[in-house]
């Protein structure tokens, strides 16, 4: 279950919005787009993706949506309910200052179908964690922008 921290340069209010909004996930995740539907979060990722078309599906209903407050961790939780992919992910943002927030992400994810779930976690693993190393390297690299923008 790969798990990737990191710390951004925004406060954890800031930090929460920027990552936690899974809209926001298809700029860092290539090939992919990203629609909430009916309040269900519906990634699609594929050659062509972007431009509409189809791909691998990956629904996910939010369980919980808890903002930071009051030095507080927030935390978000993905079920992922799709015809393919199943598991969950969580993402926490804790303040790591007044303008810093630490960003743990999660993600536990196995194939729906006839082979067994260790066995499909294990093999998607090292993808899906290079994946969250990258969304959180370019959500650093924009909340480093947005810092200097405002400075």
């Amino acid at each position: 279950m790969p798990t990737v921290t990191r710390t951004l340069p925004l406060p954890a209010d800031r930090a929460w919005d920027l990552v936690a909004d899974a809209r926001n996930h298809a700029r860092w995740v290539p090939f992919t787009r990203v629609d909430v539907i009916d309040g269900e979060v519906v990634a699609v990722t594929g050659p062509r993706a972007r431009r509409g078309g189809r791909g691998l599906v990956d629904r996910m209903r939010v369980d919980r949506f808890d903002p930071p407050s009051g030095g507080r961790p927030g935390v978000a939780e993905f079920v992922k309910v799709g015809r393919v992919l199943l598991g969950s992910a969580r993402i926490e943002v804790t303040p790591a200052g007044p303008d810093a927030a630490r960003v743990r992400w999660r993600e536990d994810v196995h194939l729906a179908g006839p082979l067994p779930r260790r066995l499909t976690a294990a093999v998607g693993a090292p993808v899906l964690a290079a994946m969250v190393r990258r969304a959180l390297r370019m959500a650093a690299d924009e909340a480093r922008q947005e810092r200097a923008h405002h400075l």
